[in-house]
C-alpha cells in the first residue's frame, strides 16, 4: 500500500501537517505540557464539507484499513489504521480520525487534534489530565478547557474527553485508547 502522503485525495492534509505541527509545539510550550513521557493515541481531522470528507475517506482507505465507523453525536466518523503512520513531533501515530462535518465550524480545514491517553478511572481524568497542565498556561487569553462525554452508538465503555485548545489546534485526554473503545462497540453487537 502506498504513504498516506503520496495520494492525491490527501495531498491538502500533507502540506498541512508542518503547520499542524508547529501549532501542536507552540500549543504545549503555552501550557507548559511536556509531552515527551506522552504516548498519542491519535490524531484527527476537520472539515468543512461532506465532499471533503468523501475524498478524504478515499484517500485513507488506499493507504491504510478502515477500523470503525460509527455515529457519534449524530455525526459518520471513521477510524482508519494507516500502513505508515503521521509524524507529529516525536510520535508515529497510525490511526486516523476522520469525522463528518457537524455543526461546528473550524477555522481551518486539515488536522486539528491529537488524543493522549492517560490510563485510570474515568472520573479522575480531569484532574490528571489537569494536574499535567501549567496553571499559569490555562490562565492565557485565547486558551479554553472543555470537558465532554461523547458516546457512539454500542459504546460500553464511560470515555470522558478533558480538550484543550488555542483555537487554533486541540490536545484531548482520555482514558482509555481508541483500540479499547472499538473493542467495546463490537462487543455490544456481539463481537
Amino acid at each position: 500500500m502506498a504513504n498516506w502522503q503520496t495520494i492525491d485525495e490527501l495531498h491538502d492534509i500533507s502540506a498541512d501537517l508542518p503547520r499542524f505541527t508547529q501549532a501542536l509545539t507552540a500549543l504545549t510550550e503555552r501550557l507548559a505540557l511536556d509531552i515527551a513521557p506522552l504516548e498519542a493515541d491519535h490524531i484527527s481531522l476537520r472539515c468543512h464539507q461532506n465532499a471533503t470528507a468523501e475524498r478524504w475517506r478515499r484517500g485513507l482507505e488506499r493507504c491504510g484499513a478502515l477500523l470503525s465507523e460509527n455515529l457519534i453525536n449524530g455525526r459518520p466518523i471513521c477510524l482508519f489504521r494507516l500502513h505508515e503512520p503521521v509524524r507529529v513531533a516525536h510520535w508515529r501515530i497510525s490511526i486516523v480520525e476522520l469525522p463528518w462535518p457537524g455543526e461546528k465550524r473550524y477555522p481551518h480545514e486539515g488536522w486539528e487534534h491529537i488524543e493522549i491517553v492517560l490510563p485510570g478511572e474515568p472520573e479522575t481524568l480531569n484532574a490528571r489530565a489537569l494536574a499535567l497542565l501549567a496553571d499559569e498556561g490555562l490562565c492565557q487569553p485565547g486558551i479554553s478547557v472543555k470537558t465532554r462525554s461523547p458516546k457512539g452508538v454500542g459504546e460500553r465503555l464511560a470515555n470522558p474527553t478533558l480538550a484543550v485548545t488555542d483555537g487554533k489546534v486541540t490536545v484531548k485526554f482520555h482514558p482509555w485508547s481508541i483500540a479499547d473503545i472499538v473493542t467495546s462497540e463490537r462487543a455490544s453487537c456481539g463481537g
